[in-house]
């Protein structure tokens, strides 16, 4: 169950309707820090299957969302609880800091 594709039309049914908590990544093809934490959400992804899903949002190919949720620069991870944006971390950061932050939110491991 690997991360999982979003996109503007398939926000609100897979990020702002689902059960379980949604971190997604705000992320572009020409982001160097973005393609430096892909390894490390894809592993959560596998982690936390069943616990929280890992959506990743393309900005190019979606621009309406990010900039519905105010994304002014990448990478960004927006967790959403229960329709909510619940928490943010903006830049690039190593999986550890990723788990904690994760942690402080109420997503337990």
């Amino acid at each position: 169950m690997s991360s999982v594709k979003v996109t503007d039309e398939s926000f609100e049914s897979d990020v702002l309707q689902a059960e379980k908590p949604v971190l997604v990544d705000f992320w572009a093809e020409w982001c160097g820090p973005c393609k430096q934490i892909a390894p490390a959400l894809e592993q959560i992804a596998d982690e936390f299957a069943g616990k929280v899903t890992v959506a990743k949002l393309n900005i190019e190919e979606s621009p309406t969302t990010p900039s519905r949720y105010g994304v002014r620069g990448i990478p960004t991870m927006m967790l959403f609880k229960g329709g909510q944006m619940a928490s943010m971390k903006v830049g690039a950061m190593p999986k550890q800091k990723i788990l904690e932050w994760l942690n402080e939110a109420g997503v337990a491991s």
